[in-house]
């Protein structure tokens, strides 16, 4: 009877192994199309893309008013010329067949091979495409705020288009498309850009300054803000389409999104919070222009991290980032280097610290440092100071060679007229 009964064990543990179960069938079944994701994917887009307005009002509103139509163009302009770079080669550069770890093939050349049926995971391809291609489009106009008030506009153009394919499209690569920073063991984590989108943009920021050079009569001359209602608008515009950029690297309408669309809410309010604090403990008085960079500040610091952490965690980071990004600020006065709207004190720094710190408190979907995990720590450092090198690297070359052909700066003259008269023949305000 023993030897009986082993064999019908023998035999039903065999059966068991044959007969699939359901969680692996589902698993070796081909990704099936999830209407809830494609609808999240498609709002989520069309948030991200709304933060273009919202930047072009937070950047014009912090100029002077001869200048406000000139800094707004560099948030709109983008959204024609990175659009179209994107679909003719963009995209293959980010997301095309992986090419020795550093950029992807042709094979998805003006998104060839992409149907309505193409699906990426459980969305359309060509949406997931879209929704990548507005985060090529807000990360150059980011650049725009440390040049704003005195770069030609044809430069920048040429620039955005030049900078995105060389930059921004291997750096996504490497961490989102399939690259050598998706490979580290751990792989490098950036949840929704905080290497690929801030720390890019905000590095090659400051190198573009260095060739640009200061604003006529900075630092003596007062170049205060002309309009800070509209910063203000444009802080809370970005807020709200920052819920797509964070929430909508989910790729789907799950509990990932749901976390990240937490920490959102709870970083940039903490930082917008720690600016203000901080500097109504250094100056005196908290200023509305302080808040709002505060959160912005915690947005950037959030973005790598949003779906790898706690809430409880994503408060740590937006004070850390109220606060060191408020520093940073405060640095560009003693250093006397102009950037005119913050970009790399924001951007570049609390893209940096955020990238940080996701590796030192991840604790859903992944383990950082606090959680015994130094190897998931030193990989975001690796990518950080990779990022950072490369971006700052190319961006040099790309202004020293823009500006020993076609010049990277308007004339003097036409700086102190004006940017919205000189390079468009407008003016923002026709009140007499």
């Amino acid at each position: 009877m023993r030897y009986k009964a082993l064999i019908s064990s023998v035999m039903a543990g065999f059966l068991a192994m044959m007969t699939p179960l359901p969680a692996l069938a589902e698993e070796a079944a081909a990704p099936a199309l999830n209407t809830g994701d494609t609808a999240w994917m498609l709002i989520s887009s069309a948030l991200v893309l709304l933060m273009l307005p919202g930047l072009a009002l937070f950047y014009g509103g912090m100029v002077r008013a001869k200048n406000v139509l000139s800094t707004m163009m560099h948030s709109f302009v983008v959204m024609g010329l990175i659009a179209v770079q994107w679909l003719v080669i963009g995209y293959t550069i980010g997301f095309g067949d992986d090419r020795g770890g550093f950029v992807g093939g042709l094979n998805k050349l003006f998104l060839s091979g992409i149907t309505i049926e193409t699906l990426s995971n459980t969305i359309p391809e060509f949406i997931f495409a879209m929704f990548q291609a507005m985060f090529a489009i807000i990360t150059i106009a980011l650049i725009s705020g440390a040049v704003a008030e005195r770069i030609k506009f044809s430069a920048y153009c040429l620039f955005a288009v030049l900078w995105s394919t060389l930059v921004y499209d291997p750096i996504a690569h490497w961490v989102w498309g399939g690259g050598w920073l998706a490979k580290l063991t751990p792989a490098a984590l950036d949840f929704a850009g905080g290497t690929v989108v801030h720390l890019s943009s905000g590095i090659s920021a400051l190198a573009l300054i260095m060739f640009l050079g200061k604003r006529h009569g900075f630092p003596t001359e007062r170049m205060a803000p002309h309009s800070l209602p509209l910063t203000l608008l444009g802080a809370g515009l970005l807020w709200f389409g920052w819920y797509g950029f964070n929430a909508g690297s989910a790729l789907a309408a799950n509990g990932t999104a749901a976390l990240a669309f937490t920490t959102t809410t709870v970083a940039p309010a903490a930082g917008g919070l720690a600016w203000m604090f901080a500097e109504w403990i250094h100056a005196g008085k908290p200023s509305a222009l302080g808040f709002a960079s505060g959160v912005v500040a915690g947005l950037v610091a959030i973005t790598p991290a949003a779906g790898f952490v706690s809430p409880a965690w994503a408060l740590v980071i937006g004070i850390g980032a109220g606060i060191i990004c408020y520093l940073a600020v405060l640095m560009k006065a003693k250093l006397k280097y102009d950037d005119s709207l913050d970009a790399f004190g924001i951007h570049g720094v609390g893209g940096a610290f955020g990238a940080i710190a996701t590796g030192a408190f991840a604790t859903v979907g992944a383990t950082g440092l606090i959680m015994g995990n130094m190897g998931q720590f030193v990989s975001q450092l690796i990518a950080v100071g990779a990022a950072g090198a490369y971006a700052f690297i190319v961006t040099c070359i790309l202004a020293f060679v823009l500006d020993k052909t076609i010049g990277l700066r308007v004339d003097k003259e036409d700086e102190i007229m004006g940017l919205d008269q000189t390079q468009h023949s407008e003016s923002g305000y026709n009140l007499f």
